[in-house]
């Protein structure tokens, strides 16, 4: 999925007519938008219109109007480290405040920032969940368009540091190679440490689009073999999903 270059092609397209080109930006009227998503299905791109600009300062003063009622923060995507310098000063900001420094501030990521961005942003932030789609470089990169190498360092960078909260591996029946390279993986998570709590997501077709709207989705049983097997090689802090398509 691509960035929003502002090109205005999903204006017409919008059922609701929840969009409009303000001074060449795209406008997006979050009350009259359904979410239907026909507005990504009809960019070249896939990218999203549906967007809100914030500074750090409106962001925080949305964060402490809630901040009585949870735990944390957790800024997820598209890939929220994309936009690292905007994230540090945001969880800086939150470290800084009296009545916000009781909230944990974690990162949902596919991995791919470089060791030295996750150095900058490391002492301001608790942790961080990331997706590691497939084993092999060869299959990732042909699931996801990159490698997985950045990613793997990441992981294990994070895990060094006692940053990562959550490994994330999702399950795709005849794409993901998990099984076949279960020793290789298992010895993976295993030198993470016994604490990192590794969560098998179901693959689903609802809101994917192109070749991967054809790919089976993951049922049960191909998640209760893949913990299964995970169990035999001494990982058991698995979570596993409550509901299958």
């Amino acid at each position: 999925m691509g960035i929003c270059d502002n090109c205005g092609d999903c204006i017409p397209t919008c059922p609701q007519q929840a969009l409009s080109l303000q001074n060449g930006i795209i406008s997006w009227n979050s009350t009259s938008c359904e979410q239907c998503d026909t507005c990504i299905q009809q960019c070249p791109r896939q990218s999203s219109p549906m967007t809100l600009t914030y500074t750090v300062d409106e962001l925080i003063a949305i964060t402490r109007k809630y901040a009585a009622f949870i735990n944390g923060v957790t800024v997820s995507g598209g890939e929220s480290t994309l936009q690292l310098p905007f994230l540090i000063d945001y969880f800086k900001a939150i470290k800084e405040a009296p009545d916000l420094k009781h909230l944990t501030c974690l990162i949902d990521s596919n991995g791919t920032l470089s060791l030295n961005g996750w150095q900058k942003i490391a002492p301001y932030m608790d942790g961080a969940m990331i997706d590691l789609k497939s084993w092999s470089e060869e299959s990732h990169l042909y699931l996801t368009g990159r490698g997985n190498q950045r990613i793997k360092e990441s992981i294990k960078w994070l895990a060094n540091h006692n940053l990562l909260t959550e490994l994330r591996l999702l399950y795709i029946p005849e794409k993901t190679d998990y099984l076949e390279n279960i020793e290789l993986l298992s010895q993976f998570i295993n030198s993470l440490g016994e604490s990192i709590l590794i969560r098998i997501n179901a693959f689903h077709q609802h809101g994917v689009y192109g070749e991967a709207s054809e790919w089976p989705s993951a049922q049960k049983q191909h998640i209760d073999l893949f913990s299964k097997e995970l169990n035999k090689r001494n990982i058991f802090s698995i979570k596993t999903p409550e509901i299958y398509s």
